[in-house]
């Protein structure tokens, strides 16, 4: 039998809690990105971003919940940033793709070295979340 380690949370809670914050980050990251609302500037300009790292992170934990958590801020980051880089390269059919609403959601449209920050603040408040919520799971 396999009893998990007090403080660890299981694979299970750990895909569970993930989803729930994906799901909320997604309707905040587009709830970002209407126009719609006056949101403050740097708000406009740069939350999008951030949480879009940020969903990245909480997927890639959904997807990989047992493995360390610096191990999926690491390929969190990494993948955010291939994206990020990938703008550079403006082949005609990548084009046609970013120039749909989901293209330009998930592949954006021009590389910005100023993304790359968000998308570190993104991976870093979820790496932050999650050390808060094992802690939070450990407290007796």
């Amino acid at each position: 039998m396999n009893v998990p380690s007090a403080g660890v949370p299981s694979p299970l809670r750990v895909r569970v809690m993930a989803l729930v914050l994906a799901l909320l980050v997604l309707a905040l990251g587009l709830a970002s990105r209407s126009k719609s609302v006056a949101w403050p500037p740097f708000f406009a300009a740069y939350a999008g971003d951030t949480l879009w790292a940020l969903l990245v992170f909480l997927l890639v934990r959904f997807l990989a919940p047992a493995r360390p958590v610096l191990h999926v801020a690491a390929a969190a980051l990494a993948f955010s940033f291939a994206v990020e880089f990938s703008q550079l390269y403006q082949a005609p059919w990548l084009n046609a793709v970013r120039g749909t609403l989901p293209g330009r959601l998930v592949l954006g449209a021009g590389f910005l070295w100023s993304d790359l920050v968000c998308y570190s603040a993104g991976v870093l408040a979820g790496l932050g979340l999650s050390i808060a919520l094992r802690l939070r799971a450990a407290k007796p």
